[in-house]
């Protein structure tokens, strides 16, 4: 379903002050919070998965990425209406709006502990595979930010994304740490995303995670 546009959602942006919108910013959070571990979501989507993330582990330091700024501004919404609502505030969680494919623009060398993929776009069209997530020029990319023997954690609900996942990441050489056929009836701990908690009555929730 499409986001519905609101004109406000810029503004809205700009006045949150964790939204980062510029690798310089984002630099200067990361040096401020020297020592603590950076963990990356793309694709947040509305936040849900990032923010119990952050909330479990205060240590470490979380950023969301959305490209889509509409959907970013409904995950600002969201947030505030949390943090409002139990009367607190979040201070290590920040988002930022960009392409996945620039990720490497925005980060630096073994910045990122690791990174997160919760239900991407499939793009089931073949033409379009190049755009997955999980397609080897993104795994280029993600390879420059994470640390050595950095992770990626991936889930879908899409069978065809899912088998693409498991050649791809294979081929590229990654090393397989957990696969799951069916997510929700094991016994691993799990945070659900948004989209999570609508759509596993469907079907079942496949997991991967690789090391570099």
């Amino acid at each position: 379903m499409r986001t519905r546009y609101n004109p406000k959602a810029l503004e809205c942006l700009s006045e949150f002050d964790r939204y980062v919108e510029s690798k310089e910013d984002i630099q200067k959070i990361i040096k401020e919070n020297s020592g603590k571990k950076i963990y990356l979501e793309i694709g947040m989507g509305k936040g849900d998965f990032i923010t119990q993330l952050s909330l479990l582990n205060p240590d470490n330091i979380y950023i969301g990425v959305e490209v889509s700024k509409q959907v970013l501004f409904l995950a600002v919404k969201k947030l505030q209406r949390y943090e409002k609502e139990n009367n607190i505030k979040i201070n290590n969680l920040y988002f930022m709006s960009f392409d996945a494919i620039n990720t490497a623009e925005v980060f630096e060398e073994g910045q990122i502990e690791k990174l997160y993929l919760n239900f991407s776009d499939p793009w089931p069209k073949k033409k379009h595979a190049k755009r997955r997530l999980t397609n080897e020029r993104f795994l280029d990319v993600y390879k420059k930010v994470l640390v050595k023997n950095g992770k990626i954690e991936f889930k879908t609900d899409n069978r065809v994304l899912f088998e693409y996942s498991l050649v791809s990441m294979q081929n590229y050489g990654l090393k397989f740490l957990e696969v799951y056929l069916d997510l929700h009836s094991s016994d691993v701990f799990n945070i659900e995303t948004e989209y999570e908690k609508k759509f596993s009555q469907f079907g079942p929730i496949y997991k991967i995670i690789v090391e570099y």
